[in-house]
């Protein structure tokens, strides 16, 4: 998926940074992504710790996570429910009525023939777990798969804050589900969809990963479309866009982030904490040590890298800009 803030390019940085830390051998130790986002990082140590907790409170991140984290074993015959939804006949449901042209919303998030296949598959993957044809597991395969398959295909430039008047390359492709393939081994992980400062207060481990929102940019908003397929509820889309009603991140703020990342510092029982922020954050590097100083060791890595910026032109044109991206790191009392 095109994310904000995705870790991918940054993978190998955090995992010799924290590996540094730690220790190379973290078989023994649990890990916890707490703003996990689409799982990115939980999944590269997933393999590596005996146990990752991930957390997100935005839905669609959810069942990536339920997928790419929880998902640990073979699930049977996986391969032919994909191939059912690939062949299934669209239907104009709430996608194409409220997000695509054809449904007379004005919005144009998708191209009509792509919303009607929408609707269809996650009407279908629901019907399914309503008749107990399917376990949860395989359930969050396939939700993960639509919408990472559906992001593929969607008018945007880059995010879900406005679409664009006319269907670019991609959106005209024919929407086919990719199977969203998660890691497998022998150990139980645990997903929540919870408020990140409440969920704190309730979970306990040896290293937590912080990879908070760092600037006003709200994940309800940019990714309410995602959020509307994962959970396919009935509502009254709003505005121009069709936006759901969504809670606002205290990390977006710049009148409350430092009192909410103290309360999460302050209440975590982790040995080990590192947190993942950049030079156009809301909060400054001397903010983070100040509080972070507080509760142990502190120390901090750094790294320069470049980044791209979509813009909102109709084919996704992308800017460079070079970012210096922080890993603070704290080694508590």
């Amino acid at each position: 998926m095109n994310y904000i803030g995705s870790k991918y390019k940054l993978s190998e940085f955090i995992n010799t940074t924290i590996r540094s830390v730690v220790g190379k051998d973290l078989s023994d130790k649990i890990f916890c992504d707490i703003f996990a986002g689409t799982g990115i990082v939980g999944t590269n140590f997933k393999n590596a710790v005996k146990k990752i907790i991930a957390n997100d409170f935005e839905y669609y991140s959810y069942v990536l996570n339920k997928n790419y984290i929880e998902n640990h074993t073979q699930i049977p015959d996986k391969e032919k429910y994909i191939e059912i939804l690939n062949g299934i006949k669209p239907i104009e449901g709430f996608v194409y009525n409220n997000y695509c042209l054809g449904g007379g919303s004005g919005r144009q998030y998708f191209s009509d023939d792509n919303g009607k296949k929408i609707d269809a598959i996650r009407q279908q993957i629901e019907q399914w777990k309503k008749d107990n044809e399917i376990t949860d597991g395989l359930y969050y395969f396939l939700l993960a798969s639509l919408i990472e398959s559906a992001d593929k295909v969607a008018n945007t430039a880059s995010v879900y804050g406005a679409f664009l008047k006319h269907l670019k390359r991609t959106a005209q492709k024919e929407l086919i589900v990719e199977p969203a393939e998660y890691a497998i081994n022998d150990n139980e992980h645990k997903v929540y969809n919870e408020d990140s400062n409440l969920l704190i207060k309730k979970i306990e481990g040896d290293i937590l990963y912080l990879d908070p929102p760092y600037n006003a940019r709200q994940y309800g908003a940019n990714y309410h479309l995602l959020n509307t397929i994962a959970l396919y509820d009935n509502f009254t889309p709003k505005g121009k866009t069709g936006l759901r009603n969504y809670k606002k991140s205290s990390y977006c703020s710049k009148s409350s982030v430092k009192k909410s990342f103290e309360e999460l510092i302050k209440e975590a029982k982790f040995k080990y904490v590192f947190l993942s922020y950049n030079n156009e954050g809301l909060m400054s590097v001397d903010d983070v040590k100040s509080i972070m100083s507080k509760y142990g060791k502190y120390d901090l890595a750094t790294i320069n890298y470049q980044r791209y910026r979509a813009d909102k032109e109709e084919n996704r044109n992308h800017k460079a800009s070079k970012t210096q991206e922080y890993l603070h790191v704290l080694v508590k009392n």
